[in-house]
């Protein structure tokens, strides 16, 4: 089986790649953007042709939610024309598509009452910002053109690559006596090994139900879906258990968002709805306590 991962370069490419030796009977083809440019459709095909995969996951993206204010022709390009792109050469070469969007489709007005479940799927999206809106109509334009693809909302990545929050609060806990995080956006820390391994989950799942031909398999389970790690917290909460699972002395005060003003709008509550993709995959799924925890301590 072969499967083509874009945006390799980014912290969930590399997280993919930290576990793909436990996927033997993978072979994984990692393209960063100056190997496969998502924008340019002419340059995707070749990389089709040549490895015909079975599956893509599209990991690239334009995720600087704050810079996108003031670019939204490249956040456009990236998260809207990338994206059905890639879902234009999957359709070309029959290759199922997993494209990973965000939490920031939502508005955070989600109603008391359904907060004690979070976001499901179809909940109305409402996006603040232009990086949720491009996130959202990359997810339409792949719905649009391709019927067989998964894409994956998630929210608060982070990891040991790229740049992320949790990197972020260590270095600055390094560099200052002093920190102040917002306490009033509500959402759920996620780890990018975690989703790493619910995508290829998801492939090892969609493969044992074959079409006749044994090419590609035909599934019912096609369209979207929520992961994130288990529970909630705010920024001021994930930062302090950072803190206390490493043991750093910092004095962390909390302030609203009022205090802390930034280009993009984020949604004040973004926790999601993990229902489908547990039951359709038969996932089990850590708290974001936990695995944050084995983050620091190892698995």
């Amino acid at each position: 089986m072969v499967v083509v991962v874009t945006g390799a370069n980014g912290q969930l490419g590399q997280a993919i790649q930290s576990i793909s030796d436990h996927y033997p009977n993978i072979d994984f083809i990692f393209c960063d953007s100056a190997t496969l440019d998502i924008t340019d459709l002419n340059n995707i095909k070749p990389i089709f042709k040549q490895f015909k995969p079975n599956y893509c996951i599209n990991t690239a993206a334009y995720t600087a939610v704050d810079k996108a204010e003031s670019e939204p022709e490249k956040a456009h390009l990236i998260n809207v024309i990338g994206a059905r792109n890639i879902a234009e050469v999957c359709k070309e070469f029959d290759c199922v598509l997993l494209h990973i969007s965000t939490d920031f489709v939502f508005d955070g007005t989600l109603s008391p009452r359904a907060q004690s479940r979070g976001y499901s799927e179809d909940d109305s999206t409402n996006p603040l910002g232009v990086y949720g809106q491009t996130k959202l109509e990359g997810e339409r334009a792949i719905q649009s053109t391709w019927k067989k693809h998964f894409i994956i909302r998630t929210s608060w990545l982070y990891s040991q690559f790229g740049s992320n929050f949790m990197k972020t609060m260590l270095r600055l806990a390094s560099e200052r006596d002093s920190l102040s995080v917002v306490n009033d956006q509500i959402g759920t820390p996620t780890n990018a090994l975690d989703l790493a391994e619910c995508l290829l989950t998801i492939i090892s799942h969609t493969e044992r139900t074959p079409s006749a031909d044994n090419r590609q398999p035909t599934t019912d389970n096609f369209g979207t879906y929520h992961f994130s790690n288990e529970g909630h917290c705010n920024w001021y909460d994930f930062a302090k258990e950072i803190f206390k699972v490493n043991g750093v002395k910092v004095d962390l005060k909390p302030i609203p968002t009022t205090d802390f003003p930034t280009p993009a709008k984020r949604p004040k509550y973004s926790v999601l709805d993990k229902t489908k993709i547990k039951s359709t995959f038969n996932l089990e799924i850590k708290t974001w306590e936990e695995s944050l925890y084995l983050f620091f301590k190892g698995y």
